[in-house]
């Protein structure tokens, strides 16, 4: 659409910072998540700040309490700390605002996302979206996450579909076997795929965890 991309080229050139219209889907602060709920990707506040859950481990030991030791990434300065949860302790989720909007490119450590309703556009740096960018291509329609009014990060689709660029020869007829291989996706992520798999192949990802789902 020769329009959009003037208005998309206007934006690069000036620069113009983006008004992005919010779609509040603030998180209701009246919910608590449990320990149960600690996954990876899970986004909570804590001391202040929004954290993003980025490791975990569930330990029940002979005695006593059981605990969760986690890793948590301060999705404003990056920072990352280590945590020890009791089982009974309750946290709230960030209080945090999106907006759908589609990844367009990457430039240099910056990644650039479009607003499809007004076509504005923000940038995040590559390391507020360390884990995520694994999986992401040009054109994916993401969640982007404001916290008061700045993008912090980014939500993935549970699901995505890239094509393998590299990997070793696959084994015909090998479907049930239950080995595996590494992989290199478009994307750059390297993911274990079952022995069949080929370069050029399309494979389906959950992104919350990195593992594979199934062939295209």
């Amino acid at each position: 659409n020769r329009q959009v991309g003037l208005v998309i080229l206007k934006r690069r050139l000036t620069n113009t910072p983006p008004r992005i219209a919010l779609r509040c889907s603030s998180v209701n602060q009246a919910v608590m998540y449990s320990m149960n709920d600690i996954r990876r990707g899970l986004k909570i506040e804590f001391k202040g700040d929004p954290y993003e859950v980025i490791e975990f481990l569930h330990v029940k030991p002979g005695k006593g309490q059981a605990f969760v030791r986690t890793k948590l990434k301060n999705l404003i300065t990056g920072a990352v700390l280590e945590h020890t949860f009791r089982a009974s302790d309750r946290i709230p989720p960030a209080n945090l605002e999106e907006k759908e909007m589609q990844f367009l490119y990457k430039d240099g450590e910056q990644y650039y996302f479009m607003d499809m309703e007004t076509y504005d556009q923000i940038f995040l740096l590559a390391d507020q979206i360390e884990y995520e960018r694994q999986f992401l291509k040009e054109n994916t329609i993401v969640k982007v996450l404001f916290y008061k009014g700045k993008p912090i990060s980014i939500e993935l689709p549970k699901q995505v579909e890239l094509q393998v660029v590299e990997t070793e020869p696959g084994v015909r007829g090998d479907t049930v076997s239950g080995g595996s291989k590494p992989a290199v996706l478009e994307t750059g992520a390297t993911i274990q795929v079952p022995l069949f798999i080929n370069e050029g192949d399309v494979v389906k990802v959950d992104t919350r965890t990195g593992e594979y789902l199934e062939r295209v």
